[in-house]
C-alpha cells in the first residue's frame, strides 16, 4: 500500500509539472491584418538610417538598382529568426543577381544555416525571392565567438550582380521577419548584462552617472521585453528527470527490501 500510494503521489506530481508546458506551448493567435497595418513603406540607407520593422511584419519599399537597402529588427535569445525577401523587377531587364545579408547588433554578418540568401534572376524574370535562416540567439557567448546574441539586427538588401544598363531601374522590394522558438534546447548559463541594441551602452553610463541625458534607443524590442522567456520546456524535462529518479528509488526500494524483518525463533527450535 505504501509503494502504490507513493507510485500515486508521483505520477501526480508529474501531471501537474508537464500541465503548464502542455498549455504554454499552444501558439497564441496573431492578428496579422493589425500587424501589417503599421508596417513600414520605405527602407533606410545604411545602418544607421535602417528603417525598423516588428516580427510578423511585412515591410515594402521602392528603390532603384544598385541601392543598398536596410531594415533592422529585434531578436532574443532562444529565437531562430528567419528573414525572407522578395524584389519586384521592373518589365524589362538582364539578368541580375540579388543578395541578403543579416548583421547582428555589434555589425557582425551572420552565416545563413538555410536558405537561398544569393539568387540570379533570368532576364525574363518578374521577380526573385530571397530567404535566410540564422542559427538560434544565444543569450551568452564567448568574446571570440560569433554566435548571435540578443539584440538589434540588420537586413541588407543589394544587388551584387548587375549590367550598366541596369543601374538604376525602379524595383519593388518586400521583406519579412519570423521566428521559431526553440526552448530549453538552446539554452546556455549565463547572459548578456544588456541586449546588442544601438545606444544602450550610451544610456547605461548615464543610469550610472545620475544623468538626466537619455540616448535614442531603438523604438523596437521583443513583444514581452529583452530575456522574457526565462521559461522553457528545459524546466519541464528537468522536472520530468526528477519523477523518475523519484519512482527508480521507489521501485529499487520495492525490490531490495526483501519480505520483512528476520524471524527470531532459531532455526530448529
Amino acid at each position: 500500500m505504501r509503494i502504490t500510494r507513493a507510485l500515486s503521489v508521483s505520477l501526480l506530481m508529474l501531471g501537474l509539472a508537464v500541465a503548464p508546458a502542455a498549455a504554454d506551448s499552444s501558439p497564441t493567435p496573431k492578428d496579422s491584418a493589425s500587424a501589417d497595418g503599421d508596417a513600414p513603406t520605405q527602407a533606410g540607407t545604411s545602418f544607421r538610417t535602417a528603417t525598423e520593422v516588428e516580427q510578423g511584419q511585412t515591410a515594402t519599399a521602392s528603390g532603384s538598382t544598385g541601392d543598398y537597402l536596410y531594415w533592422s529588427f529585434p531578436a532574443d535569445a532562444g529565437q531562430r529568426p528567419t528573414v525572407k525577401a522578395t524584389v519586384k523587377l521592373p518589365e524589362t531587364h538582364g539578368a541580375q543577381t540579388w543578395q541578403v545579408d543579416v548583421y547582428d547588433g555589434l555589425r557582425r554578418r551572420q552565416s545563413c544555416q538555410y536558405g537561398a540568401q544569393t539568387r540570379t534572376a533570368a532576364a525574363d524574370a518578374s521577380s526573385v525571392e530571397l530567404a535566410c535562416t540564422l542559427r538560434t540567439v544565444r543569450a551568452w557567448s564567448e568574446t571570440w565567438a560569433n554566435d548571435p546574441l540578443p539584440g538589434t539586427y540588420y537586413v541588407r538588401l543589394t544587388a551584387v550582380g548587375l549590367t550598366t544598363a541596369d543601374l538604376g531601374l525602379p524595383v519593388g522590394t518586400e521583406v519579412r521577419v519570423d521566428s521559431k522558438d526553440i526552448g530549453g534546447s538552446a539554452a546556455v548559463d549565463g547572459s548578456l548584462a544588456e541586449p546588442l541594441v544601438p545606444g544602450i551602452a550610451v544610456k547605461s553610463e548615464a543610469d550610472k552617472d545620475g544623468s538626466k541625458d537619455s540616448a535614442v534607443l531603438s523604438a523596437i524590442e521583443p513583444q514581452d521585453g529583452w530575456s522574457s522567456g526565462w521559461w522553457s520546456d528545459r524546466w519541464v524535462w528537468t522536472a520530468i528527470g526528477g519523477m523518475l529518479a523519484a519512482l527508480a528509488g521507489v521501485g529499487g526500494y520495492a525490490l531490495t527490501r526483501g519480505s520483512g524483518r528476520p524471524s527470531r525463533v532459531p532455526p530448529g527450535a
